[in-house]
This record gives structure tokens, sequence and C-alpha cells, in this order.
């Protein structure tokens, strides 16, 4: 893709060990599109060394694919079970080794500042982000996977992030103010 300075291809993935979520948008300016989200299932793997080849091998292959300029990942949310932090901490290394092979610069947001960042609620079902990212990307479908949107939702994160450091020190004296200030970001 001919890409020009102010416009960049965004991989969010939320890792997971038996379903991972992934999606990609292009951000041109402060405006988003959706170019593609999706799942890579691996709860069909019974040993876990194969399903971190396979985040790496489906990892690698979205980057081949659409050629993104960084890559966002959720971090490992901190939880109870010790073994389960540690499955998905290697999965996240695995899919950031891959962007790192190729020299992508690579970002990690907390599951809370994602779901902050898109519905401005860090606490905030998957159903109400999925909900939300339909509105800001303009897309029917709902995808069968939850973890898709939450894929998506990283890729938004990063983008909205880089478009808070890139503009001057904004507030805003409520929802009438922003969206006046914001236009170009609504429907």
């Amino acid at each position: 893709m001919g890409q020009t300075s102010s416009e960049r291809i965004i991989l969010g993935i939320d890792p997971g060990t038996a379903v991972l979520g992934y999606g990609i948008i292009k951000e041109t300016g402060k405006k988003l599109s959706l170019i593609s989200m999706g799942v890579i299932k691996l709860d069909h793997l019974g040993d876990h060394a194969l399903k971190l080849q396979r985040i790496f091998q489906k990892t690698d292959g979205l980057i081949t694919e659409y050629k993104p300029d960084c890559v966002a990942l959720e971090a490992p949310f901190y939880g109870k079970n010790i073994q389960v932090m540690l499955k998905l901490g290697r999965a996240q290394g695995v899919a950031m080794a891959a962007a790192l092979h190729r020299d992508i610069p690579i970002f990690e947001y907390a599951p809370r500042k994602v779901k902050q960042s898109v519905t401005g609620n860090g606490n905030a079902a998957k159903e109400q982000v999925a909900a939300m990212l339909k509105t800001l990307l303009r897309f029917e479908e709902t995808p069968q996977f939850l973890d898709a949107t939450d894929g998506l939702a990283v890729a938004v994160c990063h983008a909205f992030q880089n478009q808070a450091a890139n503009s001057k020190s904004q507030s805003y004296s409520g929802w009438e103010a922003f969206v006046r200030n914001n236009a170009d970001r609504l429907k």
C-alpha cells in the first residue's frame, strides 16, 4: 500500500491461547477505517508449544498481508490463576516477537485502558465495546467471537492515544463541545 506520512496501518491483537482476536485499521489523519478483523482459533491444538508456534505464524502472516506500521497488543490482565496469566503472557510475547522480527514497533495497553479509550468506561462489557466499534468504524456485521472486536479495540485505542499525543492538549466542557470540535470523527 502506498501510504502517506499522515496515514498508517495499525494491527491490534487480543492475545489468547484458545482464541486470539485481531483487528486491522487504517488511520488517515483523525479518520479511522476498518480493513479487517477476525480470530485465530487455537483450542483444537492440544500442545501449548504448538499454539505458540501457530500464533507466531499467523501474526507473521497478518504482517505480511497487511504491512502494518505498528502493532498494539492488549496486556494480560492480573487474575487469580497464575497458570492462565503465564500462558497469556507467552501468547502475547510470541505475537510481539513476530512484530519485532519484522522491525515493527509494538505498543501495549491494559484491558481497562482499551475499554476506557473506546467506550469512555474502563469497566465496559465486551458487547459495549463491540457496539461502539460498529458505530466508530461503520460496520454492520457482528463477529462470531468478541475476541475479534477486542483485537480491533486495541488498534483503535492505539490510534486514539496517538491522536491525543499529536494534538494540542484540549479539554471539553461536555459532550456538545467534544462533538463540535471533533465532527470529522462522527457519522
